[in-house]
């Protein structure tokens, strides 16, 4: 098999996996000790395991003013909502993209556009279903505030799901990142809200499956209205 064939299958890993993929290795030992068609399916659910870690390099679009997706998943929600008041960013409401990430996509958080960490705050809560609207109050989250240049600021906010109960964010107030930046994932499962500026229309769409660091969600120069698509 050639290098370019091997590096579309076998992907870098984050180190949150690490662990997880040993333990799930030395199961999957035991369970070949016990009983071999048992072994079989641990080694299904190791490689699953290691799939969910991956952590893939991606290309993201450089001109300024875009905002790309902060994960993979499908466009679950498009709406109005004030951020999180830990972050404070006010009480008015502002367009909220919602990125559903189901257990089989790759679980790595990049930054949605270039600029400095003004506010981190984490609050404990449920595991609703994170496709649930109500999930963006009830759940745990880790909300980060984004100031751009131009001062203007955006809130993207980890959310956990049924299956995840661990949001790690590898950053802190004052950092500086680049659009499409790693800034931390969610284990098994879980849901990533942006919320866009005063006057930003997201250029997705319900439903639209998003590439975490190279989907355009908005473009902050331009004025187009908001976009609507149809299955075919």
């Amino acid at each position: 098999m050639s290098a370019s064939m091997l590096s579309t299958v076998i992907k870098p890993v984050h180190r949150e996996g690490y662990p997880f993929i040993a333990v799930f290795a030395g199961v999957t030992l035991v369970l070949f000790l016990i009983w071999q068609p048992l072994g079989w399916i641990g080694v299904v659910l190791t490689v699953w395991c290691y799939y969910f870690f991956r952590d893939p390099d991606r290309f993201t679009p450089q001109r300024e003013g875009l905002l790309v997706s902060p994960a993979d998943g499908v466009i679950s929600l498009i709406e109005p909502a004030v951020p999180p008041a830990e972050l404070g960013m006010g009480d008015s409401a502002l367009t909220r993209v919602s990125v559903f990430m189901n257990v089989f996509n790759c679980h790595v958080n990049r930054t949605p556009i270039a600029g400095r960490i003004s506010a981190v705050s984490y609050r404990p809560g449920k595991f609703l279903n994170a496709s649930l609207d109500k999930a963006s109050v009830d759940n745990e989250r880790n909300s980060v505030a984004v100031e751009m240049a131009d001062g203007r600021k955006i809130a993207v906010v980890q959310i956990a799901g049924l299956v995840a109960r661990r949001i790690v964010c590898e950053v802190k107030s004052g950092d500086d990142l680049a659009t499409g930046e790693r800034f931390g994932m969610i284990r098994f499962g879980s849901r990533l809200d942006v919320y866009l500026p005063e006057g930003v229309n997201p250029l997705v769409a319900l439903g639209q499956t998003m590439v975490a660091g190279e989907t355009v969600l908005a473009d902050l120069a331009a004025d187009e209205a908001r976009r609507t698509a149809e299955v075919r």
